[in-house]
């Protein structure tokens, strides 16, 4: 493994294009929504990229917190916008429950889990045991992957309950968040809320009904943590890496407490227009994915 160590969390170098960023790095980390992808299809010089990375065999991954599609759904889905990333190519979030369940030894467990079939899919491949999520259900484990895939405010409210029970019984119960992404971009101008936003509400309900108590949490397996940018770094056999994200809070962030040079494109849910870019601060900024630009 190459030994080189980025300078992550040093002085702001300005502004770079991406041509300079695959000289200079041997692996390529980027983000997916925001930076390649928005709901409605590729984002500019996404395409060129990809292909001039595949072309010259360029070091890349896409690190997603989407625990809502496998690495083989996401390639598909990439595929019919443009962008052909294979699956081994993709890292997901969903891709850290496994982990995180033979850590702390919940195979068998029951689990209610939020999010379409191939959330599920992560959690019985960790071997979860999933159990329908209404007011009566019982579980142990409470997975939030996904926003998508279900009535939302009657399941959420179905799973608050189950929580509530479960802790009232004195059952030793784990909370997880999958994806603490808190919004997304949905298009050029329009946004969205996604899981961390859900786990956040349910956590405030948890702190109003256990006052008094150390505050409930759900544990995040997503960017900004550490176990997702490990992995990234396992597969491409380097820390000579750059991480290009939308998001300071958790692409930035991340990168930058890893040990990681970051790169901030304008095109997602960060804002650039005048002003700090407060505490947390990529090395470049990156107006562009377009080669020459």
């Amino acid at each position: 493994m190459d030994e080189h160590q980025p300078a992550g969390g040093e002085k702001y170098r300005g502004e770079i294009t991406i041509g300079d960023l695959l000289a200079r790095y041997d692996a390529i980390f980027l983000d997916a929504y925001g930076v390649l992808i928005h709901q409605h299809g590729a984002l500019p010089g996404a395409l060129s990229l990809i292909g001039t990375m595949n072309a010259m065999d360029k070091g890349y991954f896409v690190l997603t917190n989407d625990a809502s599609r496998s690495p083989e759904t996401a390639a598909r889905r990439f595929h019919r916008l443009g962008l052909d990333i294979p699956p081994g190519r993709i890292i997901t979030s969903g891709a850290l429950i496994a982990p995180y369940f033979t850590e702390h030894h919940l195979a068998e467990r029951r689990c209610a889990v939020l999010g379409p079939e191939d959330s599920f899919r992560y959690v019985s491949e960790a071997g979860g045991v999933i159990v329908p999520i209404h007011d009566d259900g019982e579980a142990e484990v409470f997975i939030i992957c996904d926003e998508t895939g279900f009535p939302f405010l009657e399941t959420v409210n179905a799973m608050l309950t189950m929580v509530f029970r479960a802790i009232d019984a004195g059952s030793d119960v784990h909370l997880l968040v999958s994806n603490p992404d808190l919004v997304f971009p949905r298009g050029e101008r329009s946004w969205g809320l996604t899981a961390g936003s859900i786990a956040l509400v349910l956590e405030e309900a948890l702190s109003l009904r256990y006052a008094g108590r150390e505050r409930l949490r759900f544990v995040p397996l997503g960017k900004p943590h550490a176990p997702i940018f490990s992995e990234a770094v396992r597969r491409a056999g380097t820390r000579n890496a750059v991480m290009i994200g939308d998001q300071l809070p958790t692409d930035i962030r991340g990168a930058t407490e890893f040990g990681l040079d970051s790169a901030l494109v304008p095109t997602g849910l960060t804002h650039l227009g005048g002003g700090s870019l407060g505490d947390v601060v990529p090395t470049y900024v990156l107006p562009s994915l377009i080669m020459g630009r």
